[in-house]
């Protein structure tokens, strides 16, 4: 049996997607698998059993049934906090052990996803390279870009894991960087052991949000064209200039939520007859008949929220860089980009599928 880590330099880089779309891949092409999450940070409930959300979403997607308490072993709870802020607790590797070599009697490959950062849960000895160690088995890390690539930490995992780490990954790269990255950033990784296994373009559909999503993240309520609250959102402007120059900036971003003042209907209006996906308003200020009857006429949901337009903004762009893989046209368009952008044959030799 096989095992393979999905690791990341840092949080929301994309190991749900990885991971679903390299899973789908592999069964496709007949390989039997188990997964588990050894440490869950998003503790749910169930039924009656408390599980991690994320582990419970990617199961669902790959079709697997396994024993609840062997997919996530530990469970990040307040009290298991507690407990291992104060040192009371007992050595946990043994038990992710354990369930690891249960859930993988019998299958091609096991894989093993992490939770946060490849250095999370350090505190109390259940994080990724401590992990990987104990359980031997073979990692992937992904690096999203954010700003730049993390190379320097990249090359330092290298260094920790030495053989067990196949390779990594360059997530969300931007157009206008990828000739940096394939050009210079690559081949500087590869000079220092770093397999790149591939580098998955930016994708504005894998950010998106539902509007009625967006309006409960946000905290507002959408008070307009209720039917179309899953028209979806792929980024967003901030609607405080003056008119002519808001118009000459919109029609560079059609598709963008506009967040606006409540009292700002000469923007609203250039929004709305723009087809923009929705209006988010600011300062809980609700807008004028003629706005609302527009936006019902043209099927644009009004988002309302008590937050001033800037820090909507803020919460906004948090929201659009962390959204969550849930939809099924992102896990389609997600496993699309993983079996496009990888070299799963090299991968798949790596460990002996």
């Amino acid at each position: 049996m096989a095992g393979l880590y999905i690791g990341s330099t840092a949080g929301y880089s994309g190991k749900n997607m990885i991971v679903m779309g390299l899973g789908a891949r592999l069964q496709k092409e007949g390989a039997s698998l188990a997964y588990m999450k050894p440490v869950g940070a998003m503790p749910v409930y169930y039924g009656d059993a408390m599980v991690d959300e994320d582990a419970r979403f990617v199961q669902e997607v790959l079709g697997l049934e396994q024993n609840q308490n062997m997919v996530t072993p530990v469970l990040v709870t307040q009290d298991f906090k507690v407990k291992a802020f104060t040192g009371s607790y007992e050595d946990l590797t043994p038990r992710i052990a354990d369930a690891y070599e249960k859930i993988s009697r019998g299958k091609d490959l096991t894989l093993v996803a992490g939770s946060g950062s490849m250095h999370s849960g350090k505190y109390c000895g259940v994080d990724g390279i401590s992990v990987i160690k104990r359980l031997g088995v073979k990692a992937i890390i992904i690096d999203r870009y954010a700003k730049d690539i993390r190379y320097d930490e990249l090359i330092v995992h290298k260094e920790e894991l030495g053989d067990q780490l196949l390779g990594v990954i360059l997530n969300d790269v931007p157009e206008n960087m990828a000739e940096e990255v394939n050009t210079l950033i690559k081949p500087l990784l590869e000079r220092h052991g770093v397999k790149v296994l591939g580098v998955i373009p930016s994708d504005p559909l894998m950010g998106a949000i539902k509007v009625s999503d967006l309006a409960e993240r946000l905290g507002g309520k959408v008070i307009s064209a209720h039917s179309k609250a899953d028209r979806v959102v792929q980024s967003f402007l901030i609607g405080t200039m003056q008119v002519e120059n808001f118009m000459t900036h919109f029609r560079k971003n059609k598709h963008s939520a506009v967040i606006v003042g409540g009292d700002r209907s000469d923007v609203q209006l250039v929004a709305l007859e723009g087809d923009c996906p929705c209006l988010v308003l600011t300062g809980n200020l609700y807008p004028n008949d003629i706005i609302l009857t527009r936006s019902e006429v043209l099927e644009t949901p009004i988002v309302v929220i008590r937050d001033d337009t800037f820090g909507v903004a803020k919460k906004m762009e948090a929201i659009l860089s962390r959204h969550k893989l849930r939809d099924v046209i992102k896990i389609q368009q997600g496993e699309q980009l993983v079996s496009s952008t990888l070299d799963v044959p090299w991968i798949k030799a790596a460990l002996g599928l």
